[in-house]
């Protein structure tokens, strides 16, 4: 598939990991401590929590099914979000960037969205610098959490 978007000057550090459509890294912090390091890693890159989803207290009440921690954070830079809804006014449906923080096999990991999967949805250059910035912000709050 070829898009006419750049690359960005996202710097994964040596203990990042990634999927095609995110950021993920594995924590020695507990669940909870994680969710406050990563909150507050966020709101030092401009990001705010829009929502909250707490999956495994709605599995457990809505089908009684016990799973590990799993918490959706709905991470939002206003600044950015404004840029994007300008250029493409139904992007709404791809925000905000969602921030997972789960239980694993004993261990904690995060994962953050990969903002430039919006720009390579929606197929829009115009977003395409906001897409970058967007992700190198994300990408120093996933190098900020001890590992």
């Amino acid at each position: 598939l070829a898009t006419d978007w750049h690359l960005t000057s996202w710097n994964i550090s040596m203990t990042l990991e990634t999927i095609n459509y995110g950021i993920l890294r594995t924590t020695s912090l507990g669940f909870d401590e994680a969710v406050e390091a990563v909150t507050a890693a966020l709101a030092e890159e401009g990001f705010g929590i829009l929502t909250e989803i707490d999956v495994q207290a709605t599995l457990k009440k809505k089908l009684d099914i016990d799973r590990p921690k799993y918490i959706i954070l709905g991470a939002c830079n206003p600044n950015l979000a404004n840029v994007v809804l300008n250029a493409e006014p139904w992007v709404g449906l791809l925000l905000p960037c969602n921030v997972v923080v789960q239980e694993i096999d004993g261990s904690t990991q995060i994962g953050f969205l990969d903002p430039e999967m919006i720009q390579s949805v929606t197929q829009n250059s115009t977003i395409s610098d906001t897409a970058c910035d967007a992700k190198d912000r994300l990408t120093r709050v996933a190098n900020s959490i001890p590992e």
